[in-house]
């Protein structure tokens, strides 16, 4: 993710305003590297200023995204992710608690037959795995142990 100095640079030579709005998510993602909530960002910058709406975050997030600057991904956990790593990527999701981890393997294009690919041209290729973290693990190991001892 681009420093706020970098993006409110970018933003200037694309002809979009900046405004404290603007600047004060390019802070929050830069502060935050994870893969947000459009939600979850807005609480922070609810915070810092209180009269922005979530639509205003929305907005922001979308121009950011047609910029290229992060990713908009729907990982099935509930809610669009924006994710400020931009590099090709895949993810871990764990079913239970939602936690996504990066795993930067390449894994190119998966080798598929014409007849598999339906007539798609291939351009990229995304790939979800799903489990459960260590800390869910744990979790239900506890609780197993438990229901034993009972």
């Amino acid at each position: 993710m681009e420093d706020p100095d970098t993006l409110t640079a970018l933003f200037r030579q694309h002809g979009l305003k900046v405004t404290r709005q603007r600047q004060c998510i390019f802070e929050i993602l830069y502060a935050n590297p994870t893969h947000s909530t459009a939600e979850s960002i807005y609480v922070i910058a609810k915070a810092r200023m209180p009269n922005i709406s979530l639509k205003t975050v929305y907005e922001i997030l979308h121009s950011l995204a047609a910029l290229g600057q992060i990713h908009q991904i729907d990982l099935g956990t509930g809610s669009a992710r924006f994710d400020p790593d931009i590099h090709h990527h895949h993810h871990l999701v764990c079913s239970s608690c939602g936690r996504i981890e990066n795993i930067d393997q390449d894994l190119g294009l998966l080798a598929l037959t014409a007849a598999e690919r339906h007539g798609f041209m291939l351009s990229h290729t995304e790939v979800i795995f799903r489990g459960l973290c260590p800390d869910c693990m744990a979790h239900r190991t506890r609780e197993a142990r438990d229901v034993r001892e009972v």
